[in-house]
């Protein structure tokens, strides 16, 4: 296989499970080897094995969120490594960190990694903007403290005292 085949077959794999994420299907196993590790950002946590993903990511934000559309910007694939960005466009639909479904729409900015073996995904490294999805929901979770002020102009950004 050429690295360029090598490399649209990972994709392939990545969009398979992401089309399987979007169609509510439980049969994760077809995309994730049954020990893969799903390797989160603060607020998404780290889970070590299928069932532990399904259970502790993919359950909870498909009770969340209804209405999910995987809307990937950008894939880059090389060999059996993939990674993309984007976002998912969702219903606000059950209880979300600590919030009552809200029937807002949202947004839920998302970066991954992934590793691909023998076909299935091996490890995944995510990063999810929940503080994006949290400010959409009226909860600043940065209070007011956030470095967006700096670029508004509501406040003054620090700078080392030999700048």
């Amino acid at each position: 296989m050429t690295p360029e085949e090598q490399a649209e077959a990972t994709r392939q794999v990545i969009l398979r499970m992401e089309a399987a994420l979007g169609a509510n299907s439980n049969d994760m196993g077809a995309h994730f080897h049954e020990d893969f590790r799903w390797m989160g950002n603060q607020g998404c946590g780290t889970k070590h094995g299928l069932q532990a993903f399904r259970s502790n990511w993919q359950l909870p934000l498909r009770a969340a969120f209804t209405e999910r559309e995987y809307k990937t910007e950008r894939f880059i694939c090389e060999g059996d490594w993939a990674s993309c960005f984007g976002h998912i466009e969702a219903t606000h639909s059950g209880p979300f960190m600590g919030h009552a479904p809200t029937g807002k729409r949202v947004k839920i900015p998302y970066m991954d990694f992934w590793k691909i073996v023998d076909g299935r995904i091996a490890d995944n490294w995510v990063s999810v903007d929940f503080a994006h999805v949290l400010a959409q929901l009226g909860e600043d979770v940065f209070g007011g403290r956030g470095w967006e002020a700096f670029d508004d102009g509501t406040a003054i950004p620090p700078t080392p005292q030999e700048a």
